[in-house]
């Protein structure tokens, strides 16, 4: 027999002896996955074909090494498949929590700029005609910054006292810009000031009220924001009675942003919904679980 031929034959043996600890492997875990019940259906229907078919040794001895392999050795597999899946489980909870925390910084930064660009556009206009309250606006604009910028960094962090902290600030300056044209209401329990709220939500319906429905409104009008709990979820509104939503233009970026947002952060629980009252104006609708921050609890 030449070398090659040799070669070739040890080759062979090794292809089969590893195919075989792949089929041994994936019968051993078969066996430690298994359950008794199943285990002993199996060994039974194995057993009685066996004997139907002239092969009863070798399923005597299927029997024998499956209930022995799975005595001494299958408990402790088993242990480790589940480890070794919950591991991959947690790997791939891992990749989605981060991949969503990139999706809401993504979404966030769409809407961060829009406040701080009209408010500047806002000054420039005063410090020609209205030099004061430029500064007065210019000021306010600072502060709110400061105070505001890490808050609404946070994915999904918090208050709606906060929220609302930031909405009276900033109608306090479009007001400013609006003088008379623009009145506002906030009716906040204090019981739901301490609940989690999505940051800039509350804000991005409030400057798409101010933009859809007062603006175009030579009258200008009046914006009012309310809570209320309803079988454990939170209605945050905000209703202005300017000259309507139009239902057929479709949604802008701030409304579509808010939608996805809510989406990654509570999935069906919560939900956006916009409606026309009966008395004119549009109504949006912030609906999420009711949640008290821990430091509130």
């Amino acid at each position: 027999m030449s070398a090659r031929s040799l070669n070739r034959i040890v080759d062979l043996l090794r292809e089969i002896v590893a195919e075989a600890a792949v089929v041994w492997w994936r019968f051993f875990d078969w066996l430690a996955m298994v359950e008794w019940r199943q285990l002993a259906i199996i060994a039974f229907l194995v057993f009685a074909f066996g004997l139907m078919s002239g092969y009863s040794e070798p399923a005597i001895w299927f029997v024998f090494v499956s209930f022995g392999v799975k005595v001494l050795a299958g408990g402790k597999r088993k242990a480790e498949l589940q480890a070794k899946e919950a591991t991959k489980q947690a790997d791939v909870s891992e990749l989605e929590r981060r991949l969503m925390e990139a999706q809401m910084a993504a979404l966030q930064a769409q809407v961060e700029p829009h406040f701080l660009f009209n408010t500047l556009a806002l000054i420039g206009q005063l410090i020609e005609t209205d030099p004061p309250q430029a500064a007065r606006i210019h000021a306010n604009l600072i502060e709110y910054l400061r105070s505001t910028l890490p808050q609404m960094r946070a994915p999904n962090g918090g208050t709606l006292r906060h929220q609302v902290e930031l909405a009276r600030a900033y109608l306090a300056i479009m007001q400013a810009r609006m003088k008379e044209r623009l009145e506002f209401r906030f009716d906040v329990p204090d019981y739901l000031e301490s609940a989690v709220f999505p940051p800039t939500m509350l804000q991005i319906l409030i400057e798409n009220s101010i933009k859809h429905g007062l603006e175009p409104k030579i009258a200008g009008g009046r914006i009012d924001v309310r809570a209320t709990l309803i079988d454990g979820t939170m209605h945050v509104d905000v209703q202005d009675n300017g000259i309507g939503f139009n239902m057929h233009a479709g949604e802008g970026v701030g409304l579509a942003n808010i939608r996805e947002r809510l989406r990654l952060l509570y999935g069906s629980r919560a939900e956006l919904a916009i409606e026309m009252p009966a008395e004119g104006g549009a109504l949006a609708s912030i609906r999420v679980p009711y949640i008290v921050t821990e430091k509130a609890a």
